[in-house]
């Protein structure tokens, strides 16, 4: 008899799901088809990419992180390695104050492994930098069960260290308050380091790739040249007919019915055997009782909004090299950090171009989201004529809002989560949740998400 898999949601979770789905139902010679339905009138989710006078913008992430292979994985069975890319590594900087100090050499996510480079920095007085070497000789921690990201480095590292540059590192990938967010569920290798290193320091150095003579332009993160929207593209071209995609359908409900869930949206209802959710929590919780409406849908996320903006060589001084900054918190800007997209990521711009991207909203203060274009652009030109000398209007540029797009992974996630998955057990076998909101913020923490929900599927359909 046939089964029929829906899956709700067609960013990168939910397409990577209907992927693996189709390689496992034919591999298996399942008896299975999948409808994916994206309330959207076009796949890929956050995922969004420009072409534009030679110029290749991300609207939304712009890499991933090589070490985790997932991605990688991805790309190449599509048969896109071709077109994978390293970022060019150069010098980082942290925005204190009113002034660009460089990134501490042989600073990995803010921990020092390097003496000199830290000693000499102008980002800490003497007594923080004296505050930071307690970590030298500190116990290990006897807290139990979870802990803040900010609980836990503050109590290891001292109180400015972390405002002003772990703080600002970590808000950069999380957009969040570090005094809130979960350790175990963000940074969980940094717990493990203390237990078995018991200095951070310490334990960072000897864990520490060494680094090969002569100084490499290869960075950690990846790319594709065309831009990430090319995986997207690729995704839905290689999905067969076996695969009913269909974008502008939102769905209204899931309810139970018999051994299988009926789907009700604006204009028909589906029958499905299983499912998979994919959605943001907060959009998801409508389609399940109050034990897992209260787990999921008060789950915070901030809003953040990125400009990014072509600018002629000539706009931008030539003394600032780099790939960036991060502004921290205490800093009296709008931005909370700047990319030099043509440095970092040379295949993006045109010869005698400049392209900037800048980011804006933070945990505490996330009103200038909301603001106008026009507000946001001239708040950041203030901020970049003040930081690096750009005076001039940019030739083109574009704004791009993710409101409520950065789950916040708070101190209990994956107890919660936990919870969230036996109340789906027994109340909605069949059932999937996965994405963002419950796995990992990066794109290969998503697709290894939607890959473990397909598995979930077929291994129930085997049974």
């Amino acid at each position: 008899m046939m089964k029929h898999i829906v899956i709700i949601g067609g960013g990168i979770t939910g397409l990577s799901a209907a992927f693996s789905l189709q390689n496992k139902i034919d591999q298996e010679q399942l008896p299975a088809k999948v409808t994916l339905l994206e309330a959207n009138n076009r796949l890929g989710g956050k995922i969004e990419t420009i072409h534009r006078d030679g110029f290749t913008i991300e609207r939304g992430p712009d890499s991933y992180l090589g070490r985790k292979p997932a991605m990688t994985e991805l790309i190449k069975s599509l048969g896109l390695d071709h077109d994978l890319t390293y970022n060019n590594t150069g010098q980082a900087y942290i925005l204190h104050g009113k002034k660009l100090h460089p990134m501490p050499e042989g600073a990995v996510m803010g921990i020092p492994t390097k003496l000199s480079p830290f000693v000499t920095s102008g980002l800490f007085s003497m007594k923080g930098k004296a505050r930071a070497s307690y970590d030298l000789f500190l116990p290990k921690s006897n807290t139990s069960g979870d802990q803040s990201v900010g609980a836990f480095f503050k109590r290891r590292l001292g109180n400015e260290v972390v405002e002003n540059l772990i703080e600002p590192l970590l808000s950069g990938i999380y957009a969040g308050n570090i005094d809130q967010i979960s350790l175990k569920s963000t940074f969980p290798q940094f717990e493990n380091i203390e237990s078995k290193h018991r200095s951070l320091i310490l334990g960072m150095k000897k864990t520490r790739q060494p680094s090969k003579k002569g100084k490499s332009s290869k960075g950690v993160f990846l790319t594709l040249k065309q831009g990430l929207s090319s995986l997207v593209d690729a995704l839905e071209s290689n999905l067969t007919n076996r695969i009913d995609i269909q974008t502008g359908v939102t769905v209204e409900s899931i309810l139970r019915k018999g051994e299988g869930y009926s789907i009700s949206t604006l204009d028909s209802v589906i029958e499905a055997d299983q499912v998979i959710v994919t959605t943001p929590g907060r959009n998801a919780a409508k389609f399940f009782n109050n034990e897992i409406r209260e787990l999921i849908g008060e789950v915070p996320a901030t809003s953040v909004a990125t400009v990014a903006m072509a600018f002629p060589e000539s706009a931008v001084p030539k003394d600032i090299e780099g790939t960036g900054f991060v502004v921290s918190k205490k800093s009296p800007y709008t931005i909370t950090a700047c990319t030099w997209t043509n440095q970092k990521w040379p295949h993006t711009t045109p010869e005698g171009s400049v392209l900037l991207r800048c980011y804006v909203g933070r945990a505490h203060d996330q009103t200038i989201v909301d603001e106008s274009d026009e507000y946001i652009l001239s708040k950041v030109l203030e901020d970049l004529e003040e930081v690096m000398g750009v005076k001039s209007e940019p030739d083109f540029y574009y704004v791009t809002r993710w409101k409520k797009a950065m789950p916040q992974y708070l101190v209990g996630h994956q107890e919660n989560k936990d919870k969230v998955h036996s109340i789906l057990g027994r109340d909605y076998p069949g059932v999937q949740l996965a994405g963002a909101s419950f796995d990992g913020i990066g794109l290969p923490d998503c697709i290894v998400s939607g890959n473990q929900a397909a598995e979930n599927v077929v291994r129930s359909l085997m049974e």
